[in-house]
């Protein structure tokens, strides 16, 4: 196992209840990483391979946060984490108090800890000047010391509301929002049109950076509340969902007439497509055409169609995490090679970056690019090339940028071999389906269309049907799902009961 940096303690540690963490901790402790296996051995196997920091190592990080006055990482983190409080409590080992804290914004920190980017770090004020406080690592830390130590527990509510609520998919807005609800006392059941639940988080996440045991575990404990879970049960006109076996419709009307309110959080699941000659190239694919497939495979599904990566040219066209997900996966599959297109300039890297406290735009190494993943920046493919109806081959050519504007750098066009073409392109929408059999505005995008405040809020334009997270709100990240959920259970609570105590 591999862990970068040291401690480099000096001075003298502090008490100091008027101060958070160690008031000279970021001058004396530098930036720990998390223990992580070598890059070849965990090619080797679909098993996270990034472990939780040690007490130590997660005390001297929390140490190292500044006491700046204004906690700009909050700001960046889109479920308001509570970040100097749980920094500090960990520097002083008060676990408990760190998990009540963390628990307090986040329902489920097991799954953020390990797959959110850590927007919270790059408006870390350390930022500035220095490697920011590994946030992410003590949520991490926090969480599995938490589960550890049996601190976890199902929390059902004192009385029942009588209220019935129906939740539209169990990805992570799903289950915060079922979550939420059944906590304050109503009765909640969540509808998935896969063969099992967690959406997102079961299978478009690969098992080396989240296996799904963890997601089984928060659902004994959601049950224990009282959530009941019906998964093969497809609602309105969607796609069938992944796996073997029956699925149940179930029609729009049927959870109206049965449920006092909806809630759609299904994501967005309509990919971004690449209308090109060679399109219909036996060999050419959606991520998520590929990925759910090999979280099938280890879940221990029989079954599953063979659509392997193994000892072929892969190509993938997407330059974000999903691309990195479908790296990662040929990777484990032994691909012969693997090229990653993005349409984008190579992002600069620079040490420090000056739009603080905001995201960066910068070059971002992910653990499946180390694995050996060739990336390929400015590049557009034009067509794709085949042989009795299977792809051998595409065609790109290099792209200058000016100005904002995209446009092809004459005689640049070259060709590679391609077996595999993965298409990461992102995604532009829910599936129109869904929305339409209810009868749900939409927005100019194509998601729900529901506003995040003031009266009414998260409600659409369907009576007592809300929405949340990416069906709402378009392709985004699984820590604001999180938060849409929260805030979209509140919004159900007040609307059902006239207020809410729940959090926003």
């Amino acid at each position: 196992m591999a862990r970068a940096g040291h401690a480099r303690g000096r001075g003298r540690d502090t008490t100091d209840t008027e101060h958070m963490g160690k008031v000279t901790g970021f001058m004396d402790f530098e930036r720990l990483e998390e223990p992580h296996e070598d890059k070849d051995a965990r090619k080797r196997h679909y098993r996270e391979f990034v472990l939780r920091l040690p007490d130590e190592d997660a005390k001297i990080q929390g140490g190292r946060c500044m006491d700046c006055g204004i906690p700009f990482c909050m700001n960046g983190c889109p479920v308001n984490n509570i970040i100097p409080d749980f920094n500090d409590l960990v520097w002083r080992q008060d676990w408990e108090r760190s998990l009540a804290t963390l628990h307090s914004t986040n329902n489920f920190p097991e799954f953020t800890g390990r797959v959110c980017p850590a927007p919270c770090e790059e408006a870390c004020v350390l930022r500035i000047n220095q490697d920011p406080v590994g946030i992410k690592s003590i949520e991490h830390a926090i969480i599995d010391r938490a589960w550890e130590q049996g601190w976890v527990r199902p929390q059902p509510p004192a009385h029942r509301t009588g209220r019935k609520v129906a939740i539209v998919g169990s990805g992570p807005a799903g289950l915060a929002c079922a979550q939420q609800l059944a906590r304050t006392g109503h009765d909640v059941v969540v509808f998935e049109k896969n063969d099992r639940i967690g959406g997102l988080l079961r299978y478009g996440i690969p098992d080396f950076k989240m296996e799904k045991w963890l997601i089984d575990r928060r659902l004994a404990q959601m049950r224990a509340e009282g959530v009941e879970f019906r998964a093969s049960h497809c609602v309105g006109a969607a796609p069938l969902g992944a796996g073997n076996g029956p699925v149940t419709r179930v029609e729009p009307e049927q959870l109206l007439a049965q449920f006092d309110a909806v809630v759609l959080s299904g994501g967005a699941e309509q990919p971004r497509d690449l209308p090109v000659p060679g399109r219909e190239l036996q060999g050419v694919h959606f991520a998520m055409e590929f990925l759910p497939l090999q979280n099938r495979r280890v879940a221990g599904d029989a079954g599953v169609p063979e659509l392997w990566a193994s000892g072929k040219h892969v190509v993938i066209i997407g330059g974000g995490d999903t691309g990195s997900d479908c790296g990662g996966t040929s990777n484990r599959h032994g691909a012969k090679s693997i090229i990653q297109f993005e349409l984008l300039p190579m992002p600069p890297d620079p040490q420090r970056n000056p739009v603080w406290p905001y995201w960066p735009q910068r070059l971002r190494t992910s653990s499946s690019h180390e694995e050996g993943v060739v990336r390929n920046w400015s590049v557009g493919t034009k067509r794709f090339i085949g042989e009795a109806g299977k792809i051998v081959k595409l065609v790109a050519a290099r792209l200058e940028w000016k100005d904002g504007r995209m446009s092809e750098t004459p005689g640049s066009e070259f060709e590679l071999p391609a077996d595999l073409v993965l298409l990461a392109m992102g995604f532009v929408s829910p599936v129109p389906s869904v929305l339409e059999a209810f009868g749900v505005a939409q927005d100019a995008r194509g998601n729900a269309k529901a506003q995040t405040e003031g009266p009414g809020c998260y409600a659409t334009s369907v009576p007592k049907v809300f929405a949340a997270g990416d069906m709402r709100r378009g392709q985004s990240l699984v820590v604001w799902a999180i938060r849409e959920g929260r805030q979209c259970a509140r919004a159900v609570d007040e609307f059902l009961m006239g207020y809410s105590l729940l959090p926003r």
